[in-house]
């Protein structure tokens, strides 16, 4: 649909929100589009690595067009919908989000649904639902509090205030500040390099960094050393210790 762009290019799928004129705000549409397409993403071989980035200068994404949430029927109707944050924590292939400006709401929410998040250094992000009686609902408490700790996951969730790109930094919600006008170049340079290592084992080390986030200690370890033998057995990781012994660039295959 023309709200929601996609390019392959090098094995790095590139997801773009495509309304700049309403802050990148998110339709049911545009949240169907999402939903529909995950599937056949995470299928594909020639995708390896995905970049979430967002048109104009303003707005990465505001999250839900308000405007379009009486559309619902009732409470139950909206409580189901499809969700835009759960379709992109549905890809099992890495995303790198580069958030331009605003990131808001269920904007963040969707940044943080993200591996690996880069801004601009005129970012801003919050979570002001509460100003409008409401909170989030695409993990909003949890990705914060597993981002920035509680209590200053508590001071943007109870005040709904935003904080700026450096605040967002130096509380560890995103990993590098750019210039505006780098910052996509950048994420997709991130994106090349991920796109070059071994698929299974990146797409396995993504899958590790998610246990790691529930599972207490001894669980976690013997499931990464569960997934290291997996990994361990494929065709890439002989390619990838051949290679090292002739001492020439791998080829890995996605077996």
């Amino acid at each position: 649909m023309e709200h929601i762009k996609f390019e392959v290019r090098d094995h790095v799928g590139t997801i773009t929100l495509n309304r700049p004129e309403k802050l990148n705000a998110v339709t049911p549409e545009m949240s169907d589009a999402l939903v529909a397409h995950v599937t056949e993403w995470n299928r594909r071989d020639d995708i390896r690595v995905l970049v979430l980035v967002a048109e104009g200068a303003k707005a990465f994404c505001a999250g839900s067009d308000v405007k379009e949430l009486d559309k619902y029927k009732t409470p139950w109707e909206f409580r189901n919908r499809p969700d835009y944050c759960d379709a992109i924590r549905s890809l099992v292939k890495p995303v790198v989000c580069a958030i331009n400006g605003y990131a808001l709401g269920g904007g963040l929410e969707t940044a943080m649904s993200c591996d690996i998040r880069i801004a601009a250094d005129t970012a801003v992000l919050g979570s002001p639902e509460v100003k409008l009686g409401w909170i989030g609902g695409g993990g909003m408490a949890y990705m914060l509090a597993h981002s920035v700790g509680a209590s200053n996951a508590s001071m943007m969730l109870m005040t709904g205030d935003f904080i700026s790109a450096q605040q967002a930094l130096q509380w560890g919600l995103v990993s590098e500040l750019h210039p505006l006008a780098d910052l996509h170049a950048r994420a997709q340079q991130i994106a090349t390099t991920i796109a070059s290592r071994p698929p299974i084992a990146v797409e396995t080390a993504k899958a590790n960094m998610r246990a790691a986030y529930t599972l207490p200690l001894e669980a976690a370890i013997q499931y990464e050393r569960d997934l290291q033998t997996i990994c361990f057995a494929t065709e890439d990781a002989a390619e990838g210790r051949t290679a090292f012994k002739e001492r020439r660039p791998a080829v890995f295959k996605r077996r």
